[in-house]
């Protein structure tokens, strides 16, 4: 319920939204604490879409392809039909990302199991090419952060030599840069400053909301879209930084080329909201299949779970599988269950959560202000955690200024040290020989795809290029 709460108040992202629980977790055990964030992952997806229909304003980046139509077929007198669609579309999507999330992640974790450090190197490597495909429209501004988030993270004691970098004889810096703070004040601060300049704004809402439940005509276009735009969802989202708001708009493209009647998109028709909000609750369950088999977020919200994971004393990756079975099959059932609670809620609570979106920012942003600090003084009771914090919150405020991208910078703190010490270790392994990083199929398998990432930005450029020029 939470989760949909925040979900559906523009501005409150998913990222956000579990940023700010996180540090609810720290006193908890392993399984409820994920189980929690997943619950407020899958609800804030899925909550995006009550303000899109009614609002015309997304509540999160991953309904924006939502409004096209929702918000049409609102404005013609049917808000519940609209929300109706979004929220089983949404339940579809969610479930089938579910059952992919059983069936590969076990299997893809047992291949994981033959890594070492050369593979693991790699591994990062692919994991912070990835970078380009996040980096929004300056895919400069996005690798110059990434490479911020890669230098934050060198700073504390050598994990394999011990020398002391960067930190200036401060205490606190010996253990380097917490990446928890880092994450609240880049995703939650942030957007807290941000609120404040339209504290003032008020929005028109539609009130009136009657017929929540689908039609029979409506039940067969959820069917077929909540299966298909679900499943690729889900492999959208095991591609690392692609994202619900990506998917959601491959699939309204997708939807509409494949419609017998593409001029109705954008009028207010079932497809177009079914569609995109299949596919971007797909991308819930397929963001978890690379954090849990291998260590690397699929998404902004993922990184986070990562975090929540490490607090409690376990590294995701293959070896999750083997040691913590029994957690790594709650998540799977977790996360089908907190589909059907989103499914339960959205069907019977609709009118109760477009109330929330009339909670003034002058109360909201506040209580906002609060959970970030505390959230970040309770990772270790330690005030410079909450500098770091507002430090970060500030240069959040100013990185969505300049429409700089967080989420490079927050990969390179993640997978930065784990590419320095593979790196570093698959060279004391082969004693200087640089070959060991091509040595094995699995190495060579991430070297394609390195060169694959790299190179797709450019030729998708090129191809642009030329289709303008009609060639």
């Amino acid at each position: 319920m939470s989760g949909i709460c925040i979900g559906c108040l523009p501005g409150l992202t998913a990222t956000m939204g579990v940023a700010l629980v996180l540090p609810l977790t720290f006193g908890m055990d392993a399984v409820p604490a994920i189980l929690l964030l997943i619950g407020v992952y899958v609800g804030a997806i899925y909550g995006g879409s009550i303000s899109a229909v009614l609002l015309n304003t997304p509540g999160t980046p991953a309904s924006a392809a939502t409004t096209l139509d929702g918000y049409e077929m609102a404005r013609r007198g049917e808000p519940g039909r609209a929300l109706g669609i979004a929220t089983l579309s949404s339940a579809f999507g969610g479930i089938t990302s579910c059952i992919f999330l059983f069936f590969i992640a076990p299997q893809l974790a047992k291949i994981s199991l033959r890594f070492s450090s050369p593979e693991f190197f790699m591994l990062a490597v692919f994991g912070l090419c990835i970078i380009s495909s996040i980096s929004g429209k300056s895919m400069a501004k996005g690798i110059v952060c990434g490479c911020i988030g890669i230098l934050i993270a060198t700073i504390g004691i050598d994990s394999i030599t011990g020398k002391m970098r960067f930190t200036f004889n401060n205490m606190n810096l010996l253990s380097g840069i917490n990446y928890i703070p880092v994450m609240i004040g880049l995703f939650a601060m942030s957007q807290a400053f941000i609120g404040i300049e339209d504290i003032a704004k008020k929005s028109n809402i539609i009130s009136h909301i009657s017929g929540v439940l689908p039609k029979k005509e409506d039940l067969k276009i959820i069917g077929k879209s909540g299966i298909g735009f679900g499943t690729l969802g889900t492999f959208i989202g095991i591609i690392p930084g692609a994202g619900a708001d990506i998917a959601a708009f491959i699939a309204y493209g997708q939807a509409k080329n494949m419609s017998k009647n593409p001029e109705r998109f954008g009028s207010g028709i079932a497809e177009g909201i079914a569609a995109p909000e299949a596919a971007n609750n797909g991308v819930t369950g397929g963001a978890l299949i690379p954090m849990l088999t291998l260590g690397v977020p699929g998404d902004a919200v993922a990184a986070i779970m990562i975090g929540a994971l490490t607090v409690q004393g376990l590294q995701p990756g293959p070896l999750l599988f083997q040691n913590n079975a029994p957690l790594v099959y709650a998540v799977f059932i977790g996360c089908f269950i907190a589909n059907i609670c989103m499914l339960i809620l959205g069907l019977s609570s609709i009118r109760l959560f477009t109330r929330v979106l009339s909670v003034p920012k002058a109360v909201l942003i506040p209580g906002i202000f609060v959970l970030c600090v505390v959230g970040s003084y309770a990772m270790a009771n330690n005030m410079f955690d909450v500098g770091v914090m507002l430090f970060f919150g500030i240069v959040g405020y100013f990185f969505d200024k300049a429409e700089i991208p967080a989420s490079p910078a927050v990969l390179g703190l993640i997978l930065g040290p784990m590419a320095e010490s593979h790196f570093r270790r698959a060279l004391l392994m082969s004693k200087g020989s640089y070959a060991v990083f091509f040595s094995t199929g699995i190495c060579r398998f991430f070297l394609a795809l390195i060169i694959l990432s790299v190179a797709f930005p450019f030729i998708k450029k090129r191809l642009a290029l030329l289709k303008r020029a009609g060639i």
